[in-house]
């Protein structure tokens, strides 16, 4: 039986952004990350990160530096009591103007988690701090959370309205969202 999920852009919505990562060290989790992600794990949630990394088609840093910067997110998680299953990170190594289906606002990489790990996309959800993670959200099925960290006040402020695809709320941070998708869930199930 299909199970839903909750996908989440990596930067700006569980660690800080701070540009291209290029170096583990650099990871730094925003304050609400821990025990949002814990609550997703004790409600049973599969949590996938769905994150473009078009450093690695820029150069740089290498796919292997990509494996080292999750590894030490896992591992700072680890720390508070929550996690990401490994196999559950995707990403999308190509630059904008990359033909690809798997930069976000595309929706290949959420397509390819759901059909791998039998994930219900109908009762998904995304949360990020961009538009185009709504706009993911809405080419996948899913629904679509903006939290207002990382670029997610200032995407808010000037392109509330603007986009193709709207957030079904928005969030202050990951906590606040993961709230709301607990209370939202406990309505459709």
């Amino acid at each position: 039986m299909s199970s839903p999920a909750v996908f989440l852009d990596r930067d700006g919505t569980i660690n800080e952004e701070m540009g291209y990562i290029s170096d583990p060290d650099r990871v730094l989790l925003l304050p609400q990350a821990i025990p949002a992600i814990r609550r997703l794990n004790e409600a049973g949630l599969k949590v996938v990160v769905i994150t473009n990394q078009s450093g690695i088609a820029r150069g740089y840093f290498l796919p292997h530096t990509l494996q080292d910067i999750h590894k030490r997110l896992q591992d700072l998680l680890a720390e508070g009591g929550a996690h990401l299953d490994s196999e559950l990170i995707y990403y999308c190594p190509h630059g904008p103007d990359d033909p690809c289906t798997c930069r976000k606002p595309q929706p290949g990489l959420i397509k390819q988690a759901a059909q791998e790990h039998d994930l219900d996309l109908s009762k998904s959800y995304l949360i990020g701090d961009r538009y185009r993670d709504i706009e993911a959200a809405a080419n996948a099925g899913v629904k679509g959370v903006l939290v207002l960290t990382g670029y997610g006040r200032g995407e808010y402020d000037h392109l509330r309205g603007l986009s193709p695809a709207q957030p079904v709320y928005v969030a202050q941070d990951l906590l606040d969202a993961v709230a709301w998708i607990l209370a939202d869930l406990n309505k459709v199930l």
